[in-house]
Formats: structure tokens, sequence, C-alpha cells
């Protein structure tokens, strides 16, 4: 005799119900991770979370070439007529670059994913592009404009003589112009993210410490060139090793 529910008078559950509750188990145990993983989806291919990943991942590739701008400039506001008004303007300037930046590639991957270029994790289906995009990134080191590009972002305080404008107004109008110049030679950098992964923490952290030791005070315009060489061969090997 049994109650309902398949239970028996001491309470216990049927085999029947016992399996039947595992399986149940089981399956909700393996759609966890699916939800997980769509949700995920879903943030990568909106547009907000998308920008706002990318906006966070500026910040912290770009926080060692903003600290010596700010530092140069907080210098001035003993030698010079530098300002705390005039400091907040310069990061401001900055910041507002880097944001638009990140919404230009923010809306990038997006196109290259609905093109099926890229996958969800923001990586390059075809490793043709990805040794593509590593040669081009090389080769931008040997160019003109990214000789002008570092060589203004490497060395802010040459830039704040040659161009020094006082007050809040004139710190924003230098950080604009600053943060365009720090875009001008980082940007294929970040671009590279699109080789190895957006979300492969490791590919990008090794693009942050390109970007980092480039503005080593003392050593930094002596490793934009290897840099370059390193990542043009990088382009070919890739394709021979995978």
């Amino acid at each position: 005799m049994s109650l309902s529910m398949n239970m028996d008078l001491l309470g216990r559950m049927s085999m029947n119900t016992a399996m039947s509750n595992m399986d149940m188990s089981k399956k909700m145990t393996s759609m966890d991770p699916m939800k997980g993983h769509m949700a995920m989806d879903n943030s990568m291919t909106r547009f907000l979370p998308l920008a706002g990943m990318w906006a966070i991942m500026m910040a912290a590739m770009m926080l060692p070439t903003m600290v010596p701008t700010l530092r140069s400039y907080e210098d001035l506001m003993t030698s010079a007529n530098g300002t705390r008004v005039g400091w907040l303007g310069v990061l401001l300037g900055y910041s507002i670059v880097w944001v638009l930046f990140s919404l230009i590639i923010s809306g990038t991957q997006l196109a290259l994913l609905y093109l099926n270029v890229v996958d969800m994790m923001g990586k390059a289906k075809s490793l043709w592009l990805s040794a593509a995009l590593l040669v081009v990134a090389g080769a931008f080191q040997f160019t003109r404009a990214k000789e002008v590009c570092h060589g203004v972002c490497h060395s802010p305080m040459s830039y704040f003589v040659g161009y020094w404008r006082v007050g809040f107004g004139g710190g924003l109008r230098m950080g604009l112009s600053l943060g365009a110049y720090c875009v001008g030679c980082c940007w294929l950098f970040m671009v590279l993210g699109f080789a190895g992964g957006v979300m492969n923490f490791l590919w990008m952290g090794l693009a942050t410490l390109m970007m980092v030791l480039e503005k080593l005070p003392q050593l930094g315009h002596f490793l934009v060139k290897p840099l370059g060489i390193l990542l043009i061969l990088s382009g070919p090997s890739i394709i021979i090793l995978f």
C-alpha cells in the first residue's frame, strides 16, 4: 500500500520517483552553465554592456600612461600657473577621448560579430586575419604617425611646455589633445584584441604590457621598433605553428 506522490507508509520515495527526481536534478544542473553562457552571449551582443566592458578595459590599460601626464601637470602647478581645476580638466579631457574610443571599438566589435568575422569572445575566426592584424600593428610601429604620437604620449611635459593653457577650459583642451595623441599611439594595440580574443585576459594583458613598456621614461623610445619587429614576426609564426 502506498500514499500519494509515490511514497510508502514510512515516507520513503518509490524507486521510480527517486530516479525521476535524479534525472530532473541533472537537467537543472546542466542548464545552469548554459544560462550563464547565454547571459554572457547576450552581454556581448548588446552595445551598452559591451561599451561598458571596453571602457573598463581602457581605464585599466591607459592608467599607466595617464599617471605621468597628471604628474607632469602637478609639477607645473608649482613652477607655472597650473591649478587643481586645470588638473581636473586634463583628466576629464583625457577620459572623454578614451570613452569615445571605447564606443567606436564596441560598435566595430558588434559589426564584426554580426558579419561573422569574430566570435562571441571577440576573437577573429580566421587565423589569417589574426596574422594580418599582428603584421599591421607591427608595421605601424615604424610610421611617422607612431613616432609623433608616441613622442607626445611618452613625454607629456614637452607638450605642456609648448601648448600650455590655464584654467579648467585650458586643461580640458590639453586633456583632449593629449588623449587623442595617446589613442593615435596605442589604438592598434587595442585592435590586437581581435587577434587573440577581447575576453582573453592574458592576451589583453600582453597588449597592456607593450603599452607600458613603450611609456618607460628611459627605455620607451628604444622599444618601439623592436616591438614592431616582434609583432611582424608573430604574424607568420601563428600561421606556421597553428
